[in-house]
């Protein structure tokens, strides 16, 4: 699929969970429409691999940062700006599913790890980011959550309740700063094909294809189209919105 270039010339982005998946997805299509990309992961080595290969598609900076962490959160946000001059676009992609099990037999571990990466990494992110944007008076906010969190999905309790909180936290956001030129949204893919799939049984895979209407799971080029155009000038009215990317599986 030929995809068009976006509007995004100059603009200072930072995606999470951005070595690989939807993440570097999302890297690839704002580096070919003319941003500058800060790619925030924890994982090390294939960050590492991703930026050297991506480097020369345009600016790009590789910062080790776990999105748990509020104290590395600041300091990755003080690097990036650093490196760049500032931030403009923010994704919050950095996710994890969890495992496969009802809720009363839910590993308490686990609960906790996925609140803490999925909600938790996107509430300090924002809370890192969002005082430069404030005082610039410009930013784009792109909040990755999941047709999980609309409509819940069995045997991923946490993973559900992460994403629904996701989606409360962007309409929050929007809100909250309605009155500046930051616009803060959130997208409700469902499935795709990425090393999420590793986390969850192959029963549950077949599940999550049987509820898409197109009858296959969404490809990540699709998913960073969508949050490419979120990421522009344009989108300057849009803001505290959840744009579905179901395959028409969600009805609301």
């Amino acid at each position: 699929m030929e995809m068009n270039r976006l509007a995004l010339d100059g603009q200072r982005t930072v995606v999470t969970g951005a070595a690989q998946g939807i993440g570097r997805a999302v890297t690839e299509r704002l580096l070919d429409s003319g941003a500058a990309v800060a790619l925030w992961d924890a994982d090390a080595q294939t960050l590492k691999a991703t930026c050297a290969e991506l480097a020369a598609r345009g600016t790009v900076h590789g910062i080790e940062v776990d999105v748990t962490d509020l104290a590395r959160v600041e300091a990755a946000t003080q690097a990036t700006e650093e490196a760049l001059g500032g931030i403009d676009v923010l994704v919050n992609n950095a996710g994890i599913a969890g495992p496969d099990a009802v809720t009363w037999e839910y590993p308490v571990e686990d609960w906790h790890r996925v609140l803490d990466i999925d909600l938790n990494g996107v509430f300090y992110c924002c809370r890192a980011v969002l005082p430069g944007m404030i005082a610039r008076n410009y930013g784009r906010v792109v909040n990755v959550a999941s047709i999980a969190g609309k409509e819940g999905n069995p045997r991923a309790p946490a993973y559900s309740a992460a994403k629904a909180g996701v989606i409360a936290l962007t309409k929050s956001l929007g809100k909250e700063l309605a009155g500046y030129d930051i616009s803060v949204n959130c997208v409700t893919p469902a499935a795709a094909r990425t090393r999420i799939f590793d986390q969850v049984s192959e029963r549950f895979t077949e599940y999550m294809l049987s509820k898409i209407p197109r009858g296959r799971f969404v490809t990540v080029e699709e998913i960073a189209a969508l949050i490419g155009w979120l990421c522009t000038r344009e989108c300057s009215f849009s803001t505290g919105a959840v744009f579905d990317i179901s395959g028409g599986r969600a009805t609301y």
